[in-house]
């Protein structure tokens, strides 16, 4: 990306760390007046911040590839187990009961599978940060590219963070929480990639683990399986229990859904900064189905099972946000875990941690590609000598304290509202996916590429975009009608609905007009033939195939000389791996 930005000239101007080493550099020490001493304390000082802030930051530098497959493959969980699944899952269930939220969940879940499959092949073979805004320019029109870059920017899991936080200390603010848990992520952020990285992986173990204990807790004490504890059994799924309040309380679920599974994109984002994408992004993307169903639809199917819609603890997280009613607390202190409370909401302390850590990384790397883009001020393009966007990422600092500022007015109308903009804007985002992608094979076929080119060959094209493109409209559709008819009519309701439309079709309008009033460019879409399919790409033309094929002697020659050594558990474990992953 940055080959296609002018060479910037700019002289270094001269950095030193004390008014003494200056001193030294202009000779003699004795003959500096007062002024010049002054005029070097100021530099100094000045020298000091912009090391602490910028460092060396500066249009042509790169991000760095330095995150490890392992970084990369425990970021695709950490991001499908964000803070919804804690705050949102009873609500669905309070909604419209266990077996509407299970078909919503299970719905959404082949949705965001389509979506990350059909990603994912265009992310192994060009691995960019902003991965569907850059897609969008390149393979559809720079007015899309622009329109998804900054949607997506704009979404935003902090205020559920402060909401989980209340549950803490009630005496303390959210944006205090904010200020308190913001700061440290954005110093770690400015460090190293290979810092978020490593936080991210601990963070995804922690919060893997914790939802694997649940599910088998949960399962064991519903079948009675704890003494003293009698389970419900499947008690909640009868008598007309599993649905209730028809297709219009199924239709509001969609919304808690989508906020549940919301990042399940990251490991796409992280491609653009991670070694040997064409292997580990591959790798990632693989398992993404296994992940969705073991941490969402068997998560929403233990919960279900447990709590019953009517439960007063529901029913209080699905009016006001209740995260002390917490469905993953409630059942392990009815299975008689209630010492394990407060490790829960610790666990739950990493879940805001890693949304925090994640939003920060997505949302400095999309404003980078942005601008980079020319869809941004190009300050925002500007990267340090350690691939950290620092511009961007102020930025970023920026917005989420006034997000968080807006809490003092109510944190419940402002995670309304913001719920509501995150859930019709990723199914806008993640629905445009699926057009890009049978974009992207259009112009692939059109320029007489081969598919075995690819790194890695999403299944059943074209049915999966093409299902993305249809379960998107039908759900779109599906909470306008929800909005519509609700009892008793609400305005403000089906504007909340549709706000994130509003900004999505203004965001493609205003940047189409600016192309063709000012810009004076009057083709809108990108020629197939004039699709650019090699910047970025992990290898040329034809490649692909030599390459996989020199890994596969390698793999086998490797296989050959563990087996000699006797080391024939391992091999057969890395090539179970290999089928799986």
């Amino acid at each position: 990306m940055a080959s296609s930005l002018p060479a910037l000239s700019h002289s270094p101007s001269p950095s030193w760390s004390s008014a003494k080493d200056a001193k030294e550099l202009s000779g003699d020490n004795e003959k500096a007046s007062p002024a010049d001493s002054e005029s070097v304390r100021d530099a100094s000082r000045g020298s000091m911040w912009k090391r602490l802030l910028v460092g060396n930051a500066a249009p042509t530098n790169q991000t760095k590839r330095a995150m490890k497959s392992r970084h990369l493959t425990m970021i695709a969980i950490g991001g499908t187990i964000g803070t919804g699944i804690f705050l949102s899952a009873g609500s669905a269930i309070a909604v419209a009961g266990p077996g509407s939220a299970l078909l919503s969940y299970l719905v959404v879940g082949i949705f965001c599978y389509s979506v990350v499959i059909s990603l994912g092949e265009m992310a192994a073979y060009i691995p960019v940060s902003g991965t569907f805004a850059v897609f969008g320019s390149r393979f559809f029109s720079p007015a899309l590219g622009f329109t998804l870059g900054w949607n997506y920017w704009l979404q935003c899991e902090l205020t559920a963070a402060a909401v989980i936080l209340q549950y803490w200390d009630s005496r303390i603010l959210p944006w205090q929480w904010a200020l308190i848990i913001v700061a440290p992520i954005f110093a770690m952020q400015l460090i190293h990639v290979r810092v978020y990285g490593e936080s991210e992986y601990w963070f995804a173990m922690i919060k893997v683990v914790m939802i694997v204990f649940f599910i088998i807790v949960g399962l064991i004490y519903d079948w009675g399986g704890v003494h003293g504890h009698p389970g419900p059994g499947l008690a909640n799924f009868h008598d007309g229990q599993a649905f209730v309040g028809g297709f219009s309380a199924f239709a509001q679920t969609f919304v808690f859904a989508f906020y549940s599974f919301g990042g399940v994109e990251l490991v796409t984002l992280a491609a653009g900064e991670s070694v040997n994408p064409q292997k580990s992004v591959p790798r990632a993307i693989r398992a993404t189905f296994f992940r969705i169903v073991l941490f969402y639809i068997l998560t929403i199917l233990t919960i279900g099972l447990n709590i019953n819609y009517q439960d007063p603890t529901l029913l209080s997280a699905a009016s006001d946000s209740d995260v002390a009613a917490s469905p993953i607390t409630v059942v392990f202190q009815r299975a008689g875990f209630g010492a394990a409370a407060h490790v829960i909401n610790a666990v739950l302390l990493t879940a805001v941690l890693s949304a925090t850590n994640s939003c920060f990384y997505a949302s400095s790397r999309m404003l980078l590609a942005l601008a980079r883009q020319g869809h941004a001020p190009r300050i925002f393009g500007w990267v340090n000598g350690r691939g950290v966007p620092v511009p961007a990422l102020l930025v970023s600092l920026a917005v989420s304290f006034i997000t968080f500022l807006t809490t003092i007015w109510g944190e419940g109308v402002v995670f309304t509202w913001l719920l509501n903009l995150t859930g019709i804007s990723s199914l806008l985002v993640w629905g445009t996916i699926g057009a890009i992608s049978v974009r992207f094979r259009r112009a692939w076929s059109a320029q007489g590429r081969a598919l075995a080119d690819l790194p890695y060959r999403q299944p059943l094209y074209p049915i999966l975009p093409v299902a993305t493109v249809v379960l998107a409209i039908l759900m779109f559709i599906a909470q306008g009608y929800s909005a519509a008819i609700a009892t008793p009519f609400s305005p403000e309701n089906v504007v909340a609905t549709y706000i994130g439309v509003a900004v999505y079709v203004l965001c493609y309008v205003g940047y189409s007009g600016y192309q063709w009033l000012w810009l004076g460019e009057r083709q809108h879409m990108v020629p197939l033939l004039d699709v650019d399919l090699d910047t970025d790409a992990v290898w040329g033309p034809g490649e692909g195939v030599a390459v996989r094929e020199k890994e596969a002697e390698a793999r086998a020659e490797r296989d050959e000389a563990d087996v000699a050594q006797g080391k024939r558990t391992r091999v057969l474990l890395r090539r179970v791996g290999r089928v799986i992953l």
